[in-house]
């Protein structure tokens, strides 16, 4: 039986979204929902995995209804990075909340690490964080002698939501993560592409509960066995949610950036296939691994963009809905007000988790068209940070930006974006370009897309700021982050 469809999975930060696509991507069935948040304490993030494994079974059964497991040519899965998952190896249970990337309760195991940055970042490319998911596991079994107990023995299983994923759907018989979520745990060696007992040594986790292979992005990870409309179907492609948009752009040559707004920003650079460390505050991460090569990444993490909006309209509520951020539109300017969302510390460049929020500059004029303007400029300013500390590290201007999430869709978050780094934005035309190109890979390997299958552009936003302006916009930014630190 010929081969018809691929499915792909998106288990993001707020929800999850299963589809079936075609040979032309296009989208033959989606479905989605969304999980429960929790925040138990200032500056804690979690989610129940159990939660998002019933959602994502659900899901694939709902758009795989009725299709033969013989025409489907593989799944993808993309996920939320660095969310830390514990789970029962017996079982497959989870045996503690999720602990979320946005997550800095593991300062303190980060702080013990200091003296070993050198070494640390050198290996993983990554500064010792909170954010990551090293630190995380490490915290959950400190604070718990007797799951460290079970984990020493054997009996606990730690990685990231793909790898979760992955037990889960072959019924405990893979354990294994692909090379893009490995090198966002802080555990990965990713000169040598593989675990570091060094650095499970470093954090105090035990060897044996890493996933058993840390594989390419497109590998067979293993077959499906506990959802009956995909039985027998294989797993044939992982990656970290903004590696698939990474891959999903087309930014497979060395320079190309992109940069996805959703509740975080993640601004990618691909820089080949040699790993170059950061002296302005970036990660050096792996952006994919497929047909026999590794691309290296600079990245830089926004903690908040997008949610910033969400805090605006739930906890503010200057707004009811999205719609009404026209009103940042009426203002010709922000008028001195900077919104710095530092909700949990502040990502790159600045790694500050200590770092608190304020709405800074406000008078007696002071209006919710400018406040709306501001907090729609913290995203666009935050971006330009890391694009800025991208130029520094590669010598070489951002002159071209690819743009795709939520956040692209607003037309003048686009034009300060480009007004603020400068450079040329390209908004995708394509809306779940994780999707796209988490699917992509899966069915590529296979001769299942055309090779040139990447998201074409729906806009582009060139520069319209004078550089006298710009330079006084980006002054009183640097100010307002100043003043939270």
């Amino acid at each position: 039986m010929s081969k018809k469809y691929v499915v792909a999975v998106d288990q993001s930060t707020s929800g999850t979204k299963a589809s079936l696509l075609d040979r032309n991507l296009e989208t033959v069935r989606t479905a989605r929902k969304p999980h429960e948040q929790f925040y138990p304490k200032p500056g804690y993030a979690e989610h129940d995995a159990e939660e998002i494994w019933q959602n994502t079974a659900a899901l694939l059964k709902e758009v795989t209804e009725g299709i033969d497991p013989e025409e489907i040519v593989g799944l993808g899965i993309a996920n939320q990075r660095e969310t830390t998952v514990l789970w029962d190896r017996a079982t497959g249970k989870p045996v503690h909340k999720a602990i979320v990337w946005q997550d800095v309760r593991a300062g303190e195991i980060a702080a013990r690490l200091e003296p070993e940055k050198e070494r640390i970042t050198y290996l993983t490319g990554l500064v010792p964080s909170p954010y990551y998911s090293a630190a995380k596991a490490a915290h959950v079994l400190k604070e718990d002698p007797q799951l460290m107990e079970r984990a020493r023995n054997g009996e606990i299983c730690f990685g990231t939501v793909d790898s979760y994923l992955l037990y889960r759907l072959t019924g405990g018989k893979s354990f294994a993560t692909d090379l893009t979520n490995a090198s966002r745990t802080q555990l990965l060696d990713i000169h040598a592409c593989r675990w570091s007992e060094e650095l499970a040594k470093d954090f105090d986790i035990p060897f044996c509960c890493l996933p058993d292979k840390v594989l390419p992005c497109d590998s067979d990870f293993g077959v499906v066995e506990t959802i009956d409309t995909l039985k027998g179907v294989h797993i044939t492609s992982m990656m970290g949610d903004s590696h698939a948009s990474l891959y999903g752009h087309g930014c497979i040559k060395a320079g190309m950036v992109k940069t996805s707004y959703g509740t975080g920003s993640s601004i990618m650079m691909n820089i080949g296939h040699e790993p170059v460390l950061s002296n302005n505050g970036l990660s050096t991460s792996i952006g994919y691994a497929a047909e026999g090569q590794v691309h290296y990444v600079l990245e830089g993490n926004i903690t908040c963009s997008a949610d910033t909006l969400v805090w605006v309209r739930d906890s503010l509520e200057l707004i009811h809905s999205m719609d009404e951020l026209d009103a940042a539109g009426t203002v010709e300017s922000t008028d001195g007000v900077y919104l710095v969302p530092a909700f949990s510390g502040l990502g790159a460049p600045w790694f500050d988790e200590k770092a608190k929020a304020i709405i800074y500059g406000m008078n007696r004029g002071t209006t919710k068209a400018h406040v709306l303007r501001a907090a729609l400029a913290s995203i666009a300013h935050q971006n330009a940070d890391v694009l800025d500390a991208m130029s520094k590290d590669t010598g070489v201007p951002v002159t071209h930006l690819k743009a795709d999430g939520g956040g692209s869709v607003n037309k003048l978050l686009m034009q300060m974006q480009s007004d603020y780094t400068p450079c040329a934005v390209a908004v995708s035309a394509e809306k779940e370009l994780t999707q796209r190109g988490v699917a992509i890979m899966a069915g590529q390997r296979f001769g299942f897309f055309e090779s040139e299958a990447f998201s074409p552009v729906a806009a582009v936003y060139e520069p319209k700021m004078a550089e006298e302006e710009r330079l006084k916009e980006r002054a009183g930014w640097a100010d307002a982050l100043a003043r939270t630190r």
